[in-house]
């Protein structure tokens, strides 16, 4: 082996910040609201997702650093920055992202108009269009709003996260004193309103309100306005001591409400004393005040994606059904009886596992159903089908987390519904978050009992399963089935298993077992055997994983990452990580399956290889404080589609990745002739566990990885 320079020590020169990461994330996301090869109502969407993404992030990791400096604590990130110097670092960062959005958003609207959906002020549009606008303020606005003083018998009213509002400076009359209104926003009202007609003109609500002001304040001068929006801390730390998780819970949301101001906007038309005014009542540090001349809160531009305008969207796309369950019948346990199988969503339908659990609600056979449900949406065919086992007699088990974060509400609600029908709920750990996906179904049959294991790598939600690309495997191993039954024993009665089989648990041993196979790796490769890592993640940001990586470099070992999104492992450093590459998949569909790949003495891709799906990244909050599942595969046709389509299409993807540099920027791959688009790719062939017998001659192109040079 040539010589190497040494590795770094210095932290800033191991290992990336967390946040920053994540910030380079999102603007990779905002980067596909400037993808002129997509329609544009895509490009809208992607710039609305960049906004969410963004008010996410303020709301928990921003408010999480500033709470850390009120509390005077000093934990440093990954990278040795102190809590101020990461809020430093990141408001910079959040301030130009905010400007690059809006230069996004102007581009869009000027190209959108060209295309016929105009996103207009008032004051833009014709004398008649103006007119049925305010007829609309006037009827279905106007009773929705309630103007309120701001004086000392009316104090500053509370503005919930994410509220929006307009303040008014006044004067009625020459003697009398000037007098400040406040009018918020009502949350339950479309943010824009369409005017009728064949084009399609949308307006802001704000907009609405501060152009027909006079309709609110008769008599009154309007002297000047200001529209405004405040982001609050919205994460909820667990007390170990809480003795009523649901009760805590509960309580916790309504204090989330009102969480101290973190972030707060402005248009930068607004009125001087009503900035003044605004500084004043929400105390947010100078640093997060943001004024723009665009819009507000651009999450919301989500809504005018919905104009049914299909020439400015994605071509559809039908999910498909596996070939391999309607062979027989539809019946999805003779199915897996006869195979192992993974369903790769989005392209194939989600349906298949809500028919898993249907079936198993109605079957006379089935004796009992244990399931774990992280986040299941609001209408939840997931829930509706435990609710009906339970209601038929079986025993239905349901372990339904509290702590995933903004869905607590919606959890608490699903687990009252579950518990009303019967079901046995369990809320698991304090201190840990459940988050592994897994089934298990228990049916009787001629020869005994058999069970059934449904293990993903998304959440049982039907509606990020058309969104979101994740895996559902499948199988009837008895092994599997005895070592899923023990991890639901450990959720809900704190028995610990110690004699697993296949499955690896966190936090109690998944890690261990992901360093024994790169051992494994690290050993071949000091032999001079075959050696390689493949791993697919959302994220990786636990040190202990980062530097057994490295380990595994220096080792001479090939490390191929496709990492979506926060990569705290800085790639291709000499002396440190010149063997791993890192490459993020950003395009139509968001990225989310967990897929790890070890050579085991041979070059990938190939049989011998180890292949294993997870429900965990490699964060410490994964494999440290959460419950998760890593499973390993073994069918045949199950290993070469995880291993010779799933990863070796996203490590083949140059349409829609971007490559993490040693300089720790990510750069856009070359697009044009000889690219290849993953997505199109599973879009357009058939899994190869999902297949048919009718399909069986379909001609999947086979994959190929170019050898790298010597």
């Amino acid at each position: 082996m040539r010589d190497l320079p040494a590795a770094p020590e210095a932290a800033e020169d191991r290992y990336v910040n967390r946040e920053l990461s994540w910030l380079s994330f999102n603007r990779r996301v905002l980067a596909e609201s400037e993808n002129a090869d997509y329609p544009l109502l895509e490009r809208l969407r992607f710039l609305s997702i960049s906004g969410s993404n963004l008010d996410e992030f303020t709301t928990v990791r921003i408010a999480g650093l500033e709470g850390q400096l009120q509390r005077g604590i000093e934990t440093t990130g990954i990278d040795g920055r102190s809590p101020r110097q990461q809020l430093d670092a990141i408001r910079e960062q959040v301030l130009e992202l905010e400007h690059r959005q809006q230069e996004s958003l102007e581009i869009l609207r000027g190209l959108l108009a060209e295309a016929g959906i105009v996103v207009a002020l008032v004051e833009e549009l014709p004398k008649g269009q103006q007119q049925w606008l305010e007829e609309y303020f006037e009827t279905d606005i106007l009773p929705l709003i309630t103007p309120q003083a701001i004086d000392p018998s009316h104090p500053f009213p509370f503005v919930a996260s994410g509220g929006m509002g307009v303040l008014f400076r006044l004067k009625r009359g020459k003697r009398k004193g000037e007098l400040v209104e406040m009018v918020l926003i009502p949350s339950g009202v479309p943010r824009y309103v369409r005017v009728p007609g064949e084009q399609a003109i949308y307006v802001a609500i704000e907009q609405l309100v501060t152009r027909f002001a006079d309709r609110m304040f008769p008599g009154f001068k309007i002297l000047g306005d200001g529209i405004f929006r405040v982001l609050r801390d919205s994460d909820i730390e667990v007390e170990d001591e809480a003795e009523d998780l649901v009760r805590f819970y509960r309580t916790a949301i309504q204090r989330r409400r009102r969480g101290r101001a973190v972030l707060l906007e402005m248009d930068d038309e607004c009125d001087a004393a009503a900035e003044a005014l605004l500084r004043d009542q929400f105390d947010v540090d100078a640093a997060m005040i943001v004024k723009t001349g665009g819009m507000l809160g651009l999450r919301d531009l989500d809504a005018i994606c919905g104009e049914p305008r299909p020439d400015l969207k994605f071509s559809p796309f039908s999910p498909r059904y596996p070939e391999r369950v309607l062979a027989h019948d539809g019946d999805v346990f003779t199915a897996i009886r006869e195979k192992d199988m993974v369903i790769h969503h989005p392209y194939e339908s989600f349906e298949v596992v809500v028919d898993f659990l249907h079936q198993a609600a109605v079957d006379p056979n089935v004796v009992s159903i244990k399931q774990t449900l992280y986040r299941a949406g609001d209408q939840s065919p997931v829930i509706a089908a435990l609710v009906e086992a339970a209601q038929n007699g079986k025993a239905v088990t349901a372990v339904v987390e509290l702590k995933a974060r903004f869905d607590e509400e919606r959890n608490i609600r699903w687990a009252n519904e579950l518990e009303r029908a019967g079901v046995q709920v369990i809320y698991g750990f304090t201190e840990w978050k459940t988050h592994a996906k897994v089934s298990l179904v228990v049916r009787r049959e001629e020869d005994g009992y058999r069970t059934y294991c449904h293990f993903g790598t998304g959440n049982y939600h039907p509606v990020n399963a058309k969104i979101y690309t994740d895996l559902s495997y499948f199988t009837a191993d008895p092994a599997l089935g005895r070592d899923a039954a023990k991890m639901f024993n450990f959720i809900t009665g704190y028995i610990e298993p110690d004699d697993l089989e296949h499955l690896a648990i966190s936090p109690i041993g998944l890690s261990e077992r992901l360093y024994d196979l790169i051992d494994v790796e690290i050993s071949n490769a000091k032999a001079g055997k075959p050696s390689g890592i493949w791993v697919k993640l959302n994220s990786i940001t636990n040190r202990a994983m980062i530097d057994k990586l490295y380990e595994a470099s220096q080792a001479g070992v090939e490390v191929r990452m496709v990492v979506r999104g926060i990569c705290s492992l800085r790639a291709g450093i000499p002396g440190l990580s010149e063997n791993i590459s890192v490459k993020s998949v950003i395009g139509r569909f968001l990225e989310h399956a967990r897929t790890w790949a070890f050579a085991n003495g041979k070059e990938l891709p190939s049989r011998q290889a180890k292949v294993l799906l997870t429900s965990a990244d490699a964060m410490s909050r994964n494999l440290e404080r959460r419950v998760e599942v890593l499973v390993p595969v073994t069918n045949k046709t199950v290993h070469d589609q995880l291993l010779k389509q799933v990863m070796l299409a996203n490590i083949l993807d140059t349409e829609q990745s971007w490559r993490l540099d040693p300089d720790g920027q990510y750069r856009r791959m070359r697009k044009g002739q000889g690219g290849f688009n993953c997505h199109e790719y599973f879009m357009s062939n058939p899994s190869l566990s999902g297949r048919g017998s009718a399909l069986e001659s379909h001609d999947v192109p086979h994959l190929t990885l170019p050898r790298r040079e010597a």
